[in-house]
């Protein structure tokens, strides 16, 4: 794997987006990757000189309790994910406090989701900062398979809008992930809400498989405009990652030998600096979004937004690489002593 020198080594690092995973299910297994990816093997993946102190866990359909009423099963996801930012916490792992924010999985849809965020809250009480219900879907079906049943615009499903108002009042943030010819759809939904944070995922995730291959130059001006919409509704940031991923169909995916940091930047830049033009350094935060993204290694992945973001003041680059995501997920950072 291609390893660089850290650029700007010293510059705070918080991942705002990655998963950890154990044992995962047959579907879920070919888009990861692998089936188990823990604390080890997330340290072992930062490794690489960049000042990583602290990540964001986010929910990825893994360690459901197999027992109990159907919808508090995912509340075992979320003990589990604790259970791992308390193995970090304990400074025996190194300095980097993974997992101090949890993103913890929610359905809108269940009959009784006041009692999901307090089973939730129960379960992660300091680390859990929001809630994420993915809202995946494309006219072309062999994009996802059968990995998501959400159905067409989720996000302005009755259901789901009626479930959503316990999110709003919790006071809890959001992470919307839509592929982007749904992107509509996120503004409709924070302009329904305007007093609940939105954090939009991956950048709005352009797709470049299935239907959508070959088509980058007209679906860029699309997903552009559909972004400046977002932008205007001022409770919505936005992770910059996601373009490492199978979905956006990128060469760099899992390639062999991987690419550069120069090689990715170049290809990445147009969404990167045109998310940072349009909602600002302080509504903008890092994410690696790993084992989803998979290009190689963490330094190289760090190195291309360092190098995309090379045109921001060094008080943009500080919010984009840590600052937004502490600020918005309310991360109360204390320096880990040496083990």
């Amino acid at each position: 794997m291609r390893e660089e020198e850290a650029l700007f080594p010293e510059l705070p690092v918080i991942d705002s987006a990655h998963h950890l995973v154990d044992r995962v299910s047959d579907a879920i297994a070919p888009v990861l990757g692998l089936r188990s990816f823990l604390l080890g093997d997330y340290l072992a993946y930062l490794h690489s000189g960049h000042n990583v102190i602290a990540s964001i866990v986010v929910e990825g359909q893994c360690m459901y309790r197999a027992t109990g009423p159907e919808e508090l099963r995912c509340v075992g996801e979320t003990e589990f994910l604790n259970g791992q930012a308390a193995m970090a916490a304990s400074g025996l792992y190194g300095p980097c406090q993974v997992g101090a924010g949890i993103i913890a999985a929610l359905d809108c849809r269940a009959a009784n989701v006041s009692r999901i965020i307090e089973h939730q809250m129960a379960a992660a009480p300091q680390r859990l900062k929001g809630f994420r219900q993915t809202a995946l879907w494309d006219a072309d079906s062999t994009i996802l398979g059968d990995i998501f049943d959400c159905g067409e615009s989720l996000y302005r499903q009755d259901a789901f809008l009626q479930g959503f108002s316990h999110v709003a009042r919790s006071g809890y943030c959001f992470d919307a992930f839509v592929l982007a010819p749904k992107l509509a759809d996120v503004r409709f939904l924070a302009s329904r809400f305007p007093e609940t944070q939105i954090i939009l995922n991956h950048v709005g995730q352009p797709i470049g498989v299935g239907r959508h291959k070959g088509c980058f130059a007209e679906e860029y001006q699309l997903w552009r405009r559909d972004m400046a919409e977002i932008a205007k509704c001022e409770n919505v940031a936005v992770k910059l990652g996601g373009l490492g991923s199978y979905l956006f169909g990128s060469k760099s995916f899992r390639a062999q030998p991987s690419a550069s940091s120069a090689d990715l930047a170049a290809e990445w830049r147009p969404y990167a600096e045109a998310a940072i033009e349009l909602f600002g350094a302080g509504r903008c935060m890092f994410e690696s979004n790993r084992p989803t993204d998979d290009v190689g290694s963490f330094g190289t992945l760090c190195n291309a937004y360092k190098r995309m973001t090379a045109e921001c003041s060094q008080d943009e680059r500080r919010q984009i690489f840590a600052g937004t995501a502490q600020r918005i997920y309310n991360l109360q950072i204390e320096e880990i002593p040496p083990a």
